[in-house]
C-alpha cells in the first residue's frame, strides 16, 4: 500500500517536471529501494522516465535515510540528501539524487484545480509568508538565547574567553612540567 501511494505521488510530481522524466528515462529498467525505518519503498524506472512497481527483487541502487527523515525534510531536501547513505550504481544514484534535489511539486497548480486560480495563489503565497515569518522567529529566538547565555547570564563562554583559558591552561601545564623536571633533578 505504501509502495503504491509512493508511486502515485512520485509520478504526479514527475508529470509536473518533464525535465526530471527526461533525466531518468535513460535508466529504464533500473530498480531502486528507499529505506526509511520502518518503511521500505521499491520502484523501477520505465521508458518514459516514470516510476513503476519493480519487476524483480534485486536493486541497482539502495538509498538509506535516517529514521528522523520526515523531520529533516522540514529543513529542506538538501539536508535530507546529505544524510542519505547510497549504495549501488553511481551513475543511476547521481541521477536520482539530482532529480530528488531539484524536482519541485507545483502545489499551486494542484490547489487551483480545487479552489480556483486566485484562491490557490493566495493560499500558497500566504503559506510561504507564514513559514518565512516562523523561520525568522525561530532564528531570532535562537540568536537572542545564544546572546543571553553568552553575555548576560555567563552560562556560556565566548570564543575569545575560551582561547584565553586554553592558553592559560597550556602555560600552567608547561610550568608544571618544568617544576616536575626540577624536582626529579633534585631528587637524583
Amino acid at each position: 500500500m505504501l509502495n503504491a501511494a509512493f508511486l502515485a505521488a512520485a509520478n504526479h510530481v514527475l508529470a509536473q517536471n518533464r525535465w526530471a522524466r527526461e533525466r531518468l528515462a535513460p535508466f529504464a529498467g533500473r530498480r531502486a529501494r528507499f529505506e526509511v525505518p520502518p518503511w521500505t519503498v521499491r520502484f523501477e524506472i520505465d521508458v518514459a522516465g516514470s516510476v513503476v512497481a519493480p519487476t524483480g527483487d534485486d536493486c541497482d541502487v539502495v538509498i538509506r535515510l535516517p529514521a528522523k527523515s520526515p523531520l529533516l525534510l522540514l529543513q529542506g531536501i538538501g539536508r535530507l540528501i546529505a544524510l542519505a547513505r547510497v549504495e549501488g550504481n553511481a551513475e543511476f544514484a547521481t541521477a536520482l539524487s539530482f532529480v530528488l534535489r531539484e524536482m519541485r511539486w507545483d502545489v499551486e497548480e494542484d490547489l487551483s484545480r480545487l479552489l480556483g486560480d486566485i484562491a490557490a495563489h493566495r493560499l500558497v503565497h500566504g503559506s510561504g509568508q507564514l513559514f518565512a515569518w516562523q523561520r525568522q522567529g525561530v532564528t531570532r529566538l535562537t540568536e537572542n538565547l545564544a546572546e543571553y547565555f553568552a553575555h548576560e547570564s555567563a552560562l556560556l563562554v565566548s570564543g575569545a574567553e575560551l582561547r584565553t583559558l586554553a592558553a592559560a591552561g597550556a602555560d600552567f601545564e608547561g610550568a608544571l612540567a618544568r617544576t616536575e623536571a626540577r624536582l626529579l633533578a633534585l631528587g637524583s
